[in-house]
């Protein structure tokens, strides 16, 4: 039976570390404070709305809501971003996704300036992934060095969601280098960005999609398993090999309301070695991976104002 990696205790941990930043930097007058964009009733993106809201109240993160209809136009969203990019007040801002398909994502998320960036989704953020110029951050001794001494010259946030898969991994002393991890998605939001922290981190990868031919073929062959489809049970036992490490990413919301993953937990569990729930698994994570990027915005912000403040 597969060790489940709890997610909840994790991030727990990442938040008692916020909480205690967020107290500090308040007791120096600084308020921190996040931007949260909700555009039409995806229930996905309700839950997740919802829970980082909680999460803001509880570390002492001021939250500003932007709850829009589905009927919003691009027009009306790009100014809502061009005053929150302009108020000193909120250091990141995060716009839940999907978006309408009438909306362009791309424009949308690339209006966000980068330095309120916090959920890393930009294409500066991500090709500074993918250039090696913010993968240090993924090297937790040497990150924690340099973000603890409030260097204002670190510019560019990481995707929550796949820093927050590195994390896990690591907080379970998975090892990641040398290993073969088969990604299932290819998204801008999780797929691409995960594979290149895995390859960062000297992993061989495999990305596989909805036009890969055999997908189970490639599954057999992971240590790793990563899954972010938003396919309800895709994932079955018969396609994993004894033992492998099985992290699923999805979020599906049945008709019952059941939130569920893209792995037939169930089963796989009687067969891995290591295996996210959903809920209570990477979800957690990431959400505390988005406050503690915003609360680095704050410092970087007030440093770059009064560097010897800080």
């Amino acid at each position: 039976m597969a060790v489940i990696m709890d997610g909840k205790r994790l991030a727990a941990e990442i938040k008692d570390k916020v909480k205690n930043e967020v107290k500090r930097l308040k007791e120096s007058g600084i308020e921190v404070g996040l931007g949260l964009m909700l555009i039409g009733e995806n229930p996905a993106s309700k839950q997740y709305f919802s829970a980082t809201l909680m999460a803001c109240k509880n570390v002492g993160i001021i939250p500003y809501e932007f709850r829009l209809s589905e009927e919003v136009n691009l027009n009306e969203i790009l100014n809502i971003i061009n005053s929150v990019n302009h108020d000193e007040r909120i250091h990141g801002l995060l716009i839940l996704l999907p978006l309408p398909k009438r909306i362009n994502a791309r424009r949308v998320i690339n209006s966000i300036l980068p330095d309120k960036d916090v959920d890393g989704l930009g294409s500066l953020s991500v090709g500074r992934l993918a250039a090696d110029e913010s993968t240090f951050q993924l090297f937790r001794n040497k990150a924690d060095e340099i973000i603890n001494s409030y260097e204002p010259l670190i510019t560019g946030f990481l995707p929550c969601t796949p820093f927050g898969v590195i994390r896990l991994l690591e907080y379970y002393n998975i090892p990641i280098k040398g290993k073969h991890v088969v990604v299932i998605g290819k998204s801008l939001t999780v797929g691409k960005p995960l594979s290149l922290m895995f390859l960062a981190k000297d992993a061989t990868v495999t990305v596989c999609h909805k036009e890969t031919y055999n997908l189970s073929f490639f599954t057999k062959q992971a240590d790793i398993i990563c899954s972010a489809t938003g396919v309800a049970g895709l994932i079955k036992d018969d396609m994993i090999k004894e033992g492998a490490v099985v992290v699923d990413i999805g979020i599906n919301v049945l008709s019952n309301g059941k939130i569920v993953g893209d792995v037939d937990f169930e089963s796989v569990s009687k067969k891995a070695s290591f295996i996210t729930p959903v809920p209570g698994g990477v979800g957690p994570v990431t959400i505390a991976m988005l406050l503690k990027n915003t609360v680095r915005s704050a410092i970087r912000t007030e440093m770059m104002k009064s560097p010897c403040s800080m």
